[in-house]
């Protein structure tokens, strides 16, 4: 394991060899297999498999394919540290270096099928590992982000119940400082070259493991991974996804909104908590023998991307709209992307003029997709579509969306409206199975026969899906989701405080930040406000995860509220957006 995580700088330039001419644009390599399997290729046909899991039934596929010689020679993993440090898998490496780290979860740390292991890792090797392990052992990640603070962490070990938790050394003391709290944590993993009392170092483990591991069968239904999602009145809710939604799906289909082939290398900027980078860099490349690239990023700069691309035979880049918008600021011009064809934007609308400035310096057009944790992808403008500026465009399949009123009649094409996914007679692949231990959260999504994703938009004459706002209160920032309850809870935390409200505000970078507005309390003397501004934001970083600090603050006498007391943050949201 050490070994293969400590790769030689390159000596010579690696180029991507093209594939040999069985390969075909959609990739009916594994596919076909796959659905000789379990009769599901057709979008028509609704037959499911009971049995599937992504580890064995995909993954371990193409590592006998690549045995065969029946896939091209690139990588099935590329990761770079931007300082020389390289690691490169074929899909049998991966393989076996994923049954060594499922032996260090089942046998070493005795974590078990149907267990949850918090991941909280930032872009390196062992976040990808880490995750295959779970699937081949049953036991249930969760994928978080590395920035949360202590208080973030015990929220989600004590809701989530989990047994495990795997980190950085970085990380490692905010874990330890609330661990007293979480008596069912049991497994403490380090990712790191050094130790740590009470933590056991998951790279020597690795080591010292064997490959010797039998993946466990489970069930297409089976959960499989769990999220966090904000919320707008409460704490984050965890949303569980099943091995077919995620791992199912991508492979189900004969062409999908990536419409990547084994020659291809995708790169995801995404953070590793969102669901964006699991669909991203894990289960959809995969699915279709591709190479995932990735790079450590631990800050998100404008040069580093674009010298990145410049470097290396990166031929699908995703990320979110803010990267874009960064990245036309830059002379791109002096740039000469060596492989790149297909540019992916989601997360949040990307504004036209910034697909413009792209197409006019690069050549290339952004294809822009939609979704959410609990669907993943809904709506996407795939390769050969035409692409309309500001849409989401067409359903992704196997979801029929429809723009639907308060009472889920169906609404006619330009009308504004609640999008939604038909869930009858048979609730489709891909969306979440549950929020855990909230069964009125999950009830409250379905309305009629249709789930309510919470945003609204509409649907033109051809089809495409145009987004208009969230229908609740959530900020989505730089790809971001961030519920307002968590921001108010930490203002109303210090003593300057007495009332506020967080909602979204226009930024032309991230699209659209955070903005407090604060009642002080009576026993308040601060003068300086904008002092007091800077100390407010830097508690809030202390107290709840960094990013989701406000950039923006407005001191007011009174907050708008409902007769019932309720704060009215849809009249301070409609007070930012103006004509927006």
């Amino acid at each position: 394991m050490k070994t293969l995580l400590r790769s030689q700088i390159l000596t010579s330039f690696w180029r991507l060899q093209s594939p040999p001419g069985s390969f075909c644009r959609h990739n009916r390599l594994l596919i076909v297999p796959l659905s000789a399997k379990y009769g599901v290729l057709s979008h028509e046909d609704q037959q499911l498999p009971e049995y599937f899991n992504y580890a064995s039934d995909v993954l371990d596929k193409w590592s006998q394919m690549e045995k065969d010689g029946k896939r091209p020679s690139n990588p099935a993993f590329w990761w770079i540290d931007g300082r020389g440090g390289e690691v490169r898998w074929s899909f049998e490496e991966l393989g076996a270096l994923s049954r060594k780290a499922a032996r260090v979860l089942s046998d070493h740390c005795g974590l078990q099928r149907g267990d949850r292991i918090i991941i909280l890792l930032p872009r390196i090797p062992e976040w990808w590992l880490v995750n295959v392990a779970c699937i081949r052992t049953g036991i249930v990640a969760i994928p978080g982000i590395s920035k949360l603070t202590a208080k973030d962490i015990q929220y989600r070990l004590q809701a989530s119940k989990a047994r495990g938790i795997i980190t950085t050394e970085a990380v490692a003391p905010a874990v330890d400082s609330v661990a007293a709290e979480c008596p069912l944590l049991k497994t403490k993993l380090m990712v790191s070259e050094g130790k740590r009392e009470g933590w056991w170092n998951f790279r020597d483990l690795c080591t010292e493991a064997s490959a010797d591991h039998t993946c466990v069968k489970t069930k297409l239904r089976d959960p499989m991974m769990t999220f966090f999602t904000s919320g707008t009145t409460g704490p984050p809710k965890m949303a569980e996804h099943s091995q077919g939604s995620l791992g199912f799906r991508p492979v189900w289909k004969d062409r999908y909104w990536l419409d990547l082939t084994p020659s291809d290398t995708l790169w995801c900027t995404s953070d590793t908590g969102w669901v964006v980078a699991l669909i991203g860099s894990l289960f959809d490349p995969w699915a279709h023998g591709s190479c995932v690239f990735a790079h450590h990023l631990p800050e998100v700069e404008p040069t580093t991307i674009l010298n990145t691309l410049s470097r290396f035979p990166v031929t699908t880049l995703l990320s979110v709209p803010t990267l874009f918008r960064m990245l036309v600021q830059q002379d791109l011009t002096s740039y000469k992307f060596m492989s790149l064809k297909y540019c992916v934007s989601g997360g949040e609308p990307l504004n036209p003029e910034v697909m413009e400035k792209w197409k006019s310096q690069t050549g290339l057009d952004i294809y822009e997709m939609y979704g959410q944790t609990e669907t993943g992808m809904i709506c996407a403008t795939v390769r050969g579509m035409k692409i309309n500026p500001g849409s989401m465009g067409k359903p992704c399949a196997p979801y029929d969306v429809q723009i639907v009123d308060e009472n889920t009649n169906i609404l006619p094409p330009g009308a504004e409206g609640n999008i939604a996914i038909n869930v009858q007679p048979q609730r489709p692949l891909g969306l979440f199975s549950q929020y855990i231990d909230n069964p009125a959260k999950t009830a409250a999504t379905e309305r009629g026969s249709f789930y309510i994703t919470g945003d609204r938009g509409k649907k033109d004459d051809d089809g495409y899906i145009w987004f208009v706002g969230r229908d609740d209160d959530i900020i989505n920032t730089a790809g971001y989701r961030i519920g307002p309850f968590e921001v108010e809870s930490a203002l109303l935390e210090h003593p300057a405080v007495a009332e506020a409200a967080a909602v979204s505000s226009p930024d032309p970078i991230r699209g659209e930040v955070v903005k407090a507005f604060v009642v002080l309390s009576l026993n308040s003397t601060a003068q300086d406000k904008e002092k007091l501004t800077r100390e407010l934001q830097e508690h809030v970083k202390k107290v709840t995860a960094p990013y989701k600090y406000p950039r923006k603050m407005e001191f007011v006498q009174e907050l708008p509220k409902t007769t019932t007391g309720k704060i009215r943050r849809n009249e301070l949201r409609k007070k930012e957006w103006g004509d927006h």
